[in-house]
Protein backbone atom coordinates (compact mmCIF):
# COMPACT_ATOMS: atom_id res chain seq x y z
CA UNK A 1 0.00 0.00 0.00
CA UNK A 2 2.80 2.43 0.88
CA UNK A 3 4.47 1.72 -2.46
CA UNK A 4 1.26 2.70 -4.29
CA UNK A 5 1.14 5.99 -2.41
CA UNK A 6 4.78 6.74 -3.24
CA UNK A 7 4.23 5.95 -6.94
CA UNK A 8 1.14 8.19 -7.01
CA UNK A 9 3.13 10.93 -5.32
CA UNK A 10 5.96 10.58 -7.86
CA UNK A 11 3.48 10.90 -10.76
CA UNK A 12 1.92 13.94 -9.12
CA UNK A 13 5.32 15.52 -8.54
CA UNK A 14 6.32 14.82 -12.13
CA UNK A 15 3.26 16.71 -13.36
CA UNK A 16 3.99 19.57 -10.99
CA UNK A 17 7.61 19.65 -12.05
CA UNK A 18 6.53 19.88 -15.69
CA UNK A 19 4.89 23.17 -14.81
CA UNK A 20 8.31 24.43 -13.74
CA UNK A 21 10.26 23.27 -16.81
CA UNK A 22 9.70 26.51 -18.71
CA UNK A 23 11.61 29.09 -16.66
CA UNK A 24 11.61 32.50 -18.31
CA UNK A 25 14.54 33.98 -16.42
CA UNK A 26 17.41 32.99 -14.17
CA UNK A 27 15.36 34.29 -11.25
CA UNK A 28 12.67 31.74 -11.92
CA UNK A 29 15.36 29.04 -11.91
CA UNK A 30 15.75 29.77 -8.20
CA UNK A 31 12.11 28.85 -7.62
CA UNK A 32 12.50 25.70 -9.75
CA UNK A 33 15.63 24.70 -7.86
CA UNK A 34 13.80 25.14 -4.57
CA UNK A 35 11.01 22.93 -5.90
CA UNK A 36 13.45 20.18 -6.91
CA UNK A 37 15.17 20.27 -3.51
CA UNK A 38 11.82 19.96 -1.75
CA UNK A 39 10.76 17.13 -4.03
CA UNK A 40 13.88 15.10 -3.30
CA UNK A 41 13.65 15.65 0.44
CA UNK A 42 9.95 14.89 0.65
CA UNK A 43 8.94 12.39 3.30
CA UNK A 44 5.24 12.30 4.08
CA UNK A 45 2.02 13.02 2.32
CA UNK A 46 1.26 14.97 -0.82
CA UNK A 47 -0.55 17.61 1.26
CA UNK A 48 2.56 18.19 3.36
CA UNK A 49 4.61 18.53 0.19
CA UNK A 50 2.23 21.02 -1.37
CA UNK A 51 2.23 23.08 1.82
CA UNK A 52 6.05 23.19 1.78
CA UNK A 53 6.08 24.01 -1.93
CA UNK A 54 3.67 26.90 -1.44
CA UNK A 55 5.84 28.33 1.34
CA UNK A 56 8.96 28.21 -0.85
CA UNK A 57 7.17 29.78 -3.80
CA UNK A 58 5.86 32.57 -1.57
CA UNK A 59 9.38 33.17 -0.25
CA UNK A 60 10.75 33.38 -3.80
CA UNK A 61 7.92 35.53 -5.21
CA UNK A 62 9.82 38.86 -4.91
CA UNK A 63 12.42 37.42 -7.28
CA UNK A 64 9.86 36.81 -10.03
CA UNK A 65 9.81 39.14 -13.03
CA UNK A 66 6.33 40.36 -12.14
CA UNK A 67 7.14 41.49 -8.59
CA UNK A 68 5.52 44.66 -7.29
CA UNK A 69 8.66 46.68 -8.01
CA UNK A 70 8.70 45.63 -11.67
CA UNK A 71 4.95 46.16 -12.03
CA UNK A 72 5.24 49.66 -10.56
CA UNK A 73 8.14 50.43 -12.89
CA UNK A 74 6.07 49.34 -15.90
CA UNK A 75 3.18 51.55 -14.81
CA UNK A 76 5.49 54.51 -14.19
CA UNK A 77 7.16 54.12 -17.59
CA UNK A 78 3.75 54.37 -19.26
CA UNK A 79 3.04 57.62 -17.38
CA UNK A 80 6.50 59.03 -18.10
CA UNK A 81 6.32 62.48 -19.63
CA UNK A 82 3.08 63.29 -17.83
CA UNK A 83 2.99 66.90 -16.61
CA UNK A 84 1.59 65.79 -13.25
CA UNK A 85 4.02 66.22 -10.35
CA UNK A 86 5.54 63.08 -8.87
CA UNK A 87 5.16 62.03 -5.27
CA UNK A 88 8.67 63.38 -4.68
CA UNK A 89 7.55 66.84 -5.84
CA UNK A 90 4.93 66.66 -3.11
CA UNK A 91 7.58 65.65 -0.56
CA UNK A 92 9.71 68.62 -1.62
CA UNK A 93 6.86 71.14 -1.26
CA UNK A 94 5.76 69.33 1.94
CA UNK A 95 2.20 68.77 0.74
CA UNK A 96 2.56 65.17 1.95
CA UNK A 97 4.37 64.06 5.10
CA UNK A 98 7.81 62.46 4.96
CA UNK A 99 10.47 61.64 7.54
CA UNK A 100 13.01 64.18 6.27
CA UNK A 101 16.46 63.61 7.79
CA UNK A 102 18.46 66.17 5.80
CA UNK A 103 17.61 69.25 3.75
CA UNK A 104 19.50 72.02 1.95
CA UNK A 105 18.92 74.35 -1.00
CA UNK A 106 19.81 71.66 -3.60
CA UNK A 107 18.36 68.43 -2.22
CA UNK A 108 16.74 66.59 0.63
CA UNK A 109 16.99 63.14 2.18
CA UNK A 110 14.14 61.21 3.74
CA UNK A 111 13.41 57.68 4.94
CA UNK A 112 11.89 55.27 2.42
CA UNK A 113 8.25 54.43 3.18
CA UNK A 114 8.90 50.80 2.21
CA UNK A 115 12.41 50.10 3.57
CA UNK A 116 14.35 47.21 2.09
CA UNK A 117 17.03 47.32 4.80
CA UNK A 118 17.21 48.39 8.46
CA UNK A 119 18.35 51.81 7.21
CA UNK A 120 16.91 52.91 3.85
CA UNK A 121 16.70 56.53 2.81
CA UNK A 122 16.45 58.47 -0.43
CA UNK A 123 18.36 61.55 -1.54
CA UNK A 124 16.53 63.60 -4.19
CA UNK A 125 17.34 66.84 -5.98
CA UNK A 126 14.89 69.72 -5.66
CA UNK A 127 15.16 70.20 -9.43
CA UNK A 128 12.88 67.62 -11.12
CA UNK A 129 15.27 65.55 -13.26
CA UNK A 130 13.25 62.51 -14.49
CA UNK A 131 16.08 59.95 -14.76
CA UNK A 132 19.83 59.61 -14.50
CA UNK A 133 20.07 58.94 -18.24
CA UNK A 134 18.67 62.43 -18.89
CA UNK A 135 21.11 64.48 -16.83
CA UNK A 136 23.05 67.19 -18.63
CA UNK A 137 26.74 67.96 -18.29
CA UNK A 138 25.69 71.03 -16.29
CA UNK A 139 24.19 68.69 -13.66
CA UNK A 140 27.57 67.19 -12.70
CA UNK A 141 27.92 69.39 -9.62
CA UNK A 142 24.39 68.52 -8.45
CA UNK A 143 25.01 64.78 -8.91
CA UNK A 144 28.22 65.03 -6.91
CA UNK A 145 26.34 66.92 -4.20
CA UNK A 146 23.70 64.15 -4.01
CA UNK A 147 26.44 61.56 -3.41
CA UNK A 148 28.20 63.70 -0.79
CA UNK A 149 24.87 64.16 1.01
CA UNK A 150 24.29 60.38 0.80
CA UNK A 151 27.70 59.82 2.44
CA UNK A 152 27.08 62.41 5.17
CA UNK A 153 23.61 61.10 6.03
CA UNK A 154 24.94 57.51 6.04
CA UNK A 155 27.53 58.63 8.60
CA UNK A 156 24.80 60.40 10.59
CA UNK A 157 22.82 57.11 10.53
CA UNK A 158 25.89 55.21 11.88
CA UNK A 159 26.40 53.08 8.76
CA UNK A 160 30.07 52.64 9.66
CA UNK A 161 30.28 49.08 8.27
CA UNK A 162 29.22 50.23 4.80
CA UNK A 163 26.09 50.66 2.72
CA UNK A 164 24.75 50.31 -0.80
CA UNK A 165 23.98 53.25 -3.12
CA UNK A 166 21.47 52.55 -5.92
CA UNK A 167 20.03 54.68 -8.72
CA UNK A 168 17.26 53.07 -10.80
CA UNK A 169 16.88 54.23 -14.40
CA UNK A 170 13.89 53.54 -16.63
CA UNK A 171 11.68 50.50 -16.97
CA UNK A 172 14.45 47.88 -17.01
CA UNK A 173 16.08 49.59 -14.03
CA UNK A 174 12.74 49.23 -12.17
CA UNK A 175 12.39 52.99 -11.73
CA UNK A 176 8.96 53.54 -10.21
CA UNK A 177 9.10 57.34 -9.68
CA UNK A 178 10.35 59.49 -12.54
CA UNK A 179 12.22 61.97 -10.37
CA UNK A 180 15.91 61.16 -9.99
CA UNK A 181 16.57 59.62 -6.58
CA UNK A 182 19.47 57.91 -4.86
CA UNK A 183 18.66 54.95 -2.59
CA UNK A 184 21.01 54.37 0.35
CA UNK A 185 20.57 50.99 2.08
CA UNK A 186 22.51 49.76 5.08
CA UNK A 187 22.41 48.20 8.50
CA UNK A 188 22.85 44.62 7.23
CA UNK A 189 25.10 42.58 4.94
CA UNK A 190 24.10 43.12 1.31
CA UNK A 191 24.28 40.28 -1.21
CA UNK A 192 25.30 40.16 -4.87
CA UNK A 193 23.88 40.37 -7.45
CA UNK A 194 21.36 42.88 -6.13
CA UNK A 195 18.45 42.33 -8.45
Amino acid sequence: MRLDKMNALRRSLGAQQAAFTRPQTDRENITRASFVILRTQLIGTRAAHLNRLQRVCRAQRPLCTKSNEVRLAEEASKKYGSPAPTIFSKVIDKSIPADIIYEDEKCLAFRDVSPQAPVHFLVIPRVPIPRISEVKDDDAELLGHLLVVAKNVAKQESLDEGYRVVIDDGKHGAQSVYHLHVHVLGGRQMSWPPG
